[in-house]
């Protein structure tokens, strides 16, 4: 493969991907997987990767500069450097549910590999894995030494590409048939590693969730988009009087409910009271403020609102809205937390939306603390960074 002046650069600087439009020339009819070789224009070896010709980003690369074996060892080698860069979060003892490989911020470009105690979920974003399947498990067998891995994939992953396999299958062991518990900073939580949302569990707010905790003594705390309950659980154990989980689905509170009972041992937790509203957020939001309803900590930390570029300015309005809503809610000294999980929106552009609308709300904010990503999310390349939120005083 030869690509754009441009492209080189790029690859040169470690960025992961090639876009179909930077292909210059390809020698050869490229299979999904399959290894792809990119020469610069003095014919010498620039990079390798996986050939992706279903995708925009054509290659995802895997290796530049001199040329390396993509083999059992080289994956065993990566997936050891995953390993370590983990190695502090893992020493600390109280967390067994962390991310082990974060797509291409490790090496491993469209896919996920997600730790619940001794259960891993290997989740694939493109079929260019599946041939490669074989070398990569065989590595994760060698270095974690799983119970169970369990495949899952991306909703819009073509399934007639994995080639035999199901979602759910155990690619090692037997697949769970109840959800796994493990533990998030000494708190106990449980994964629906088949078919809960993204693999079980929403990991990389494991920080912020452990701040929340830490500002919640006493406090009332209306928690929503709150999906399976993390923030309702640490701040109640940070010792939450009350706290409000609120999400659309009524069998994803369920879950948040049973976290709670899974930590119930704790009297912090006993004591708190939970009352979980299913509902839309924006209607529940409108619903408690006619209600003259305050809480000393609001968290809002809603799904990605872009799941493409033209949809950008509807997310950006979308973060607006539910920050009017969230300071008029927050009683006055108290606390607003929101954050955005989508690459597309700035960590600049997300922090002025929110500064700006709580501003025109008459609540101007005092910030604390602006937050990125955990240490099992590391960001090596600009479009890796998705993660973002902010720790606000609301007067």
């Amino acid at each position: 493969m030869r690509v754009t002046a441009d492209a080189l650069r790029r690859i040169q600087g470690g960025h992961p991907w090639v876009y179909d439009r930077s292909i210059t020339s390809i020698k050869g009819d490229g299979a999904s997987g399959d290894l792809a070789v990119v020469f610069a224009a003095d014919r010498s070896f620039a990079a390798i990767g996986l050939y992706d010709p279903d995708s925009p980003m054509r290659l995802k690369i895997l290796h530049h500069g001199r040329p390396v074996a993509i083999d059992r060892n080289f994956w065993r080698a990566r997936l050891a450097a995953a390993i370590e860069r983990r190695s502090s979060l893992v020493e600390r003892g109280d967390t067994t549910g962390y991310r082990v490989v974060s797509g291409e911020n490790d090496g491993f470009p469209a896919l996920v590999l997600d730790r619940y105690d001794d259960t891993l979920v290997l989740k694939l974003y493109s079929p260019i894995w599946i041939h490669h399947l074989a070398d990569v498990v065989a590595a994760i067998d060698e270095l974690l030494h799983p119970r169970a891995v369990v495949l899952r994939h991306a909703r819009n992953f073509d399934t007639a590409k994995l080639h035999g396999l199901v979602e759910g299958d155990a690619l090692i062991g037997t697949c769970p048939t109840e959800p796994v518990l493990f533990q998030e900073s000494g708190l106990a939580f449980e994964a629906d590693v088949v078919r809960g949302q993204k693999t079980g569990h929403f990991l990389d707010q494991r920080d912020n969730r452990g701040l929340v905790g830490g500002l919640a003594r006493g406090a009332r705390v209306l928690d929503m988009f709150a999906a399976t309950g993390g923030f309702t659980v640490h701040a109640a154990a940070g010792g939450a009087r009350e706290v409000v989980p609120v999400d659309i689905s009524e069998p994803t509170l369920a879950g948040a409910q049973r976290n709670i009972a899974h930590n119930s041992d704790r009297p912090a937790v006993a004591a708190c009271r939970v009352h979980p509203l299913v509902g839309d957020a924006y209607e529940v939001m409108d619903r408690l403020l006619r209600a003259n309803e305050s809480f000393d900590i609001v968290v809002i930390d809603p799904p990605s609102f872009t799941p493409r570029q033209t949809s950008v300015e509807r997310a950006i309005a979308s973060y607006a809205r539910l920050t009017d809503r969230g300071v008029r809610l927050v009683r006055p000294g108290g606390w607003l937390v929101q954050a955005s999980c989508s690459s597309r929106v700035s960590a600049d552009e997300f922090h002025s939306t929110v500064a700006h609308a709580a501003a025109r709300a008459g609540r101007p904010l005092q910030e604390w603390r602006r937050t990125g990503h955990p240490i099992d999310h590391p960001v090596t390349f600009p479009e890796g960074a998705y993660l973002k939120a902010t720790f606000a005083r609301v007067p």
